[in-house]
């Protein structure tokens, strides 16, 4: 058995154009929420990862009729689908199982689904999703890693978020635009995903208004029926892109975007130093002099995001003088700064609060802790001199589609590379 390394010798300026694909947190979303709709979903601009096919055989396991009708679309009907409990041992690997029982719970009236995994930032507290399924008239119970929940009749209820959650955000809609009468989402999240869930479902005959603002009024229907629906692009793969184009000092035009989506990172790039010019659809990022010194403060939507705390870390650990970031949304988001000073990086972490002060990177082995440390790695690794080694890139691969290639083409020296396991040494020799 081999397993699969990205090497990358550092040092190389990024130019030219890259294509930016669909929105990985709106299609893991956007798939166990066709569960809802009785007829054929034609979802297209899907990301080709590892995280779309984990949700899409968890739905084919259940018994969804999936068809891929091209690399960027998908045609899923549910509409034969009876009540099955999400299998286990996928739903164990990935954070947005969750939205199952959401879904399952708007279709069926019930769900059974394993606690989420994914990347481990600490405690993944689903208690907000579970006042919102309660005050929807749902009892739930978790036993033993799994959640059961249950309900004679969901009803429409003010929902009452206490903290800002994208998930529970997004799994109360989908519990709720089936359900009877008018539900009220406040303090909701704001994200892009969350308004294209939104858009999902009114394309499917939903009625949900105000996703993106204050409050989200959702008035229950009886059915929804099947249509042709369009992904947004990624924006936490644009920002990564955008990083990678300024840690270089290179010129990269990152195209199929939304600017908007994009501003609090382009905002705190040009603090940095680099010169970011929108188009309508595209976004140019170019940077040349020297990188300065900037304070990160990660926040829920329009605010800077958490996915992008990594990247711009590497970025910072070549900036002149001392820089901060200010965790404010994951307990355990700091796990990558350790390989980070393996590649020769000053950061001292305090709490939430990391201090960066800026230095030289040098080629190391180094590991992609989870899906955005390993994006921060691979931009270290563009900086860094020498070579670097990424390992544990399933990680990368759960979000990122085509990256090797995508920056290949952008004129890194990148590859894909095998190193044997030990049980496969042992047998050579």
């Amino acid at each position: 058995m081999f397993l699969e390394r990205i090497v990358i010798n550092g040092g190389k300026s990024l130019r030219g154009e890259v294509e930016i694909s669909g929105a990985k947190n709106a299609a893991v979303a956007i798939i166990p929420a066709t569960i809802l709709v009785e007829g054929i979903c034609r979802i297209e601009n899907i990301p080709n990862i590892k995280d779309v096919d984990l949700i899409v055989e968890i739905l084919y396991k259940m018994g969804a009729i999936v068809r891929n009708i091209d690399k960027t679309t998908l045609e899923i009907d549910c509409s034969k689908m009876r009540f099955a409990a999400a299998p286990s041992d996928l739903c164990r690997k990935m954070r947005a199982s969750y939205y199952l029982v959401g879904a399952l719970l708007g279709r069926f009236s019930q769900a059974q689904v394993d606690m989420p995994g994914g990347c481990d930032f600490g405690v993944r507290p689903i208690d907000q999703h579970v006042k919102g399924f309660e005050a929807l008239g749902a009892n739930i119970i978790i036993e033993h890693g799994i959640i059961y929940a249950k309900a004679n009749e969901l009803k429409a209820n003010n929902v009452y978020l206490d903290q800002v959650s994208v998930g529970a955000t997004i799994n109360v809609m989908l519990a709720a635009v089936r359900a009877k009468g008018h539900t009220i989402i406040e303090n909701p999240a704001k994200e892009p995903h969350i308004v294209d869930v939104a858009n999902f479902l009114n394309s499917m005959g939903a009625d949900v208004k105000g996703a993106g603002t204050d409050l989200i009024k959702i008035d229950g229907v009886e059915r929804l029926h099947g249509g042709t629906y369009t992904i947004i692009p990624d924006q936490i793969e644009a920002g990564t892109y955008m990083v990678a184009a300024a840690a270089t000092k290179g010129e990269v035009l990152i195209k199929n975007v939304i600017p908007k989506h994009l501003e609090s990172i382009s905002a705190k790039l040009m603090e940095i130093g680099a010169d970011v010019i929108e188009f309508d659809d595209s976004i140019l990022v170019k940077c040349s002099g020297e990188f300065n010194k900037v304070n990160v403060k990660t926040l829920p939507y329009p605010g800077f995001p958490t996915d992008m705390h990594p990247q711009i870390a590497a970025l910072l650990s070549v900036a002149n003088g001392t820089s901060i970031i200010n965790e404010s949304i994951w307990d355990n988001r700091f796990r990558y700064v350790d390989e980070l000073k393996r590649l020769g990086a000053n950061i001292q972490v305090d709490g939430k609060i990391a201090v960066i002060e800026g230095s030289h990177l040098s080629g190391a082995t180094v590991k992609a802790c989870d899906l955005r440390a390993g994006a921060a790695m691979v931009i270290a690794g563009l900086i860094a001199k020498g070579t670097t080694i990424i390992e544990d890139i399933d990680h990368i691969e759960r979000g990122y589609e085509d990256i090797t290639n995508k920056l290949k083409s952008l004129g890194a020296d990148i590859c894909l590379s095998y190193k044997p396991t030990k049980l496969v040494k042992e047998k050579i020799v």
